[in-house]
């Protein structure tokens, strides 16, 4: 079934409840504020309850991923839905070797830190890596660089339909994830079988959250925007680092 713009809007009137649709549940409303609700409950999930993703939303989700804009109307996507656990055990596999090495590395080279911080500081990023692989369905958002206009694609056209899955996917009560080395490109070209024609924009998880994680602070729209011109208006101030 084709996600039309009217589809959508229905699907976002849950966007305020962080349970996912039944099947076939909809809602008459039409509201520009469901919409706009979906981005505003957006945040990125690292760890999710097993439950099971139905077919139909995971079609409708990336039916809407499909519609972002594109360089001369190339629509250069793949989308590679991964469910299979046993796959999905592999990359997280290979990632947690990846993790383990380099923070044995840097752990060599930290001469100041003692041996149980260093210990302590190995467990929680392996724990929270393993988060990212607790999800039932995966889409791995890739463009196709044999496509014309592909450099724009992978620059452009890639992360939009990426920002699209992930709207959508809320406005279903899913929670998702950027994740670009948080699963390492080459373990999923790997463990995937990737052609090397295909570029990897992300991959994303998409599950019900294991708990919703705590809403982060945004900047005030005021601090961001500036009207004709930039002079005399502020720059951002920094903000601490928050992974």
């Amino acid at each position: 079934m084709s996600t039309t713009r009217r589809r959508l809007f229905q699907i976002t009137a849950v966007a305020a409840g962080a349970a996912p649709l039944a099947s076939g549940a909809s809602s008459k409303t039409s509201d520009p504020a469901a919409l706009l609700a979906a981005f505003a409950k957006r945040q990125t999930v690292r760890r999710y309850k097993p439950d099971p993703v139905p077919d139909e939303h995971v079609r409708q989700i990336l039916d809407a991923a499909r519609r972002a804009p594109t360089c001369m109307n190339q629509q250069p996507w793949k989308f590679l839905v991964v469910r299979d656990r046993a796959k999905i055990e592999q990359m997280k596999k290979q990632t947690l070797d990846r993790l383990t090495k380099y923070l044995d590395y840097s752990a060599g080279k930290d001469k100041e830190t003692g041996s149980a911080d260093l210990e302590k500081r190995k467990k929680d990023a392996v724990h929270f890596t393993e988060g990212y692989f607790t999800a039932p369905v995966y889409v791995v958002v890739l463009v196709d660089t044999e496509s014309a206009c592909s450099g724009y694609a992978t620059n452009h056209d890639g992360p939009m339909a990426a920002g699209y899955l992930m709207i959508a996917a809320r406005a279903f009560g899913y929670g998702t994830a950027y994740l670009t080395d948080g699963i390492p490109e080459p373990v999923t070209r790997e463990v995937l079988a990737i052609p090397t024609r295909y570029r990897r924009i992300c991959i994303t998880p998409i599950g019900i959250p294991d708990g919703w994680p705590t809403a982060q602070p945004k900047r005030k729209l005021e601090e961001m925007v500036a009207y004709e011109t930039l002079e005399g208006h502020p720059p951002l101030t920094r903000l601490p680092y928050n992974p």
